[in-house]
């Protein structure tokens, strides 16, 4: 199997993520098509797509006829079997629970063609805990995608033990069809690369900020102006979602049991709060729409 083969995309997850996700597809020149179970979700990710495309065509980084083209490519359902039957590569872009994301690919497994690879955009979990309830683990890798996928060119393309060596290519030649840069890792380990030298530094911010050693403002300004860093941690993390790194930091301390990582209590407060950064219009800082 190549990407020559390759035609129909499913990404199942209409979120932040996914429906980013499967514009890069749809611009990429493939038939995607993007599934969710809530219809309302599927209409904010249409329109927040359309937003998106419009200020790119104002600012001359598209043609209208391009924009066009790739929206006559993208289409939308809550059905599963009708997103996933005809597909040829899924890219999955659910919530950061392993239970729900062992769900899906469980569903997938079922309903997408034997020859279709199923992949997880998770940030931070692992594929061969997710491979394990598919009848194909040597066609199931990560491909993950940084926030916003429509604007970061990076990809981390990460095989397990099971995944093939033609799972991993065709994944890897797919990004560079949607023009993103894969970097592809051999070894499984939780966060993979930049996840974890991120959660390294978002864990000592807000240890800092908890025991009182400097106000997350202040961090966040230290990073910017003696690190060069864009955006400080505080920021990044209303900007991704708080609730994702929570999720995600959740996951770890269920597979290690080692206190130190627990999320932080400051977090916890927020997303039981659902002030989860930018999507929710509040988090460490507030948004107006």
């Amino acid at each position: 199997m190549n990407t020559g083969i390759i035609k129909n995309i499913c990404v199942v997850g209409s979120g932040s993520m996914g429906n980013q996700i499967g514009m890069l597809c749809a611009l990429g020149g493939y038939q995607t098509t993007i599934q969710d179970i809530n219809e309302e979700s599927l209409q904010k990710a249409k329109s927040h797509l359309v937003e998106i495309m419009e200020k790119w065509v104002a600012k001359g980084r598209i043609s209208a006829e391009n924009r066009d083209l790739a929206f006559s490519k993208l289409f939308f359902t809550t059905n599963l079997n009708d997103a996933a039957s005809t597909a040829d590569f899924v890219i999955e872009a659910v919530v950061e629970k392993l239970d729900i994301k062992r769900n899906v690919f469980h569903e997938l497994d079922k309903v997408a063609p034997p020859h279709a690879i199923l992949a997880s955009n998770s940030s931070t979990i692992v594929n061969s805990m997710i491979a394990e309830v598919t009848n194909r683990p040597d066609k199931i890798c990560n491909m993950h995608f940084f926030f916003p996928p429509l604007v970061m060119d990076c990809v981390e393309v990460v095989m397990s033990e099971n995944t093939s060596e033609e799972t991993a290519q065709v994944t890897m030649d797919l990004c560079k069809q949607i023009n993103r840069t894969a970097v592809l890792l051999r070894k499984e380990i939780y966060g993979f690369v930049a996840n974890r030298i991120l959660l390294a530094l978002s864990n000592e911010a807000t240890k800092l900020y908890e025991s009182g050693i400097c106000d997350y403002k202040d961090i966040d300004l230290i990073c910017k102006k003696a690190l060069n860093h864009p955006m400080g941690p505080f920021e990044l993390a209303d900007l991704s979602g708080i609730d994702v790194g929570y999720y995600a930091q959740l996951q770890l301390y269920n597979e290690t049991g080692n206190l130190d990582d627990k999320p932080a209590g400051c977090i916890e407060e927020k997303v039981m709060a659902g002030n989860l950064g930018r999507k929710t219009g509040k988090g460490w800082y507030e948004y107006s729409k």
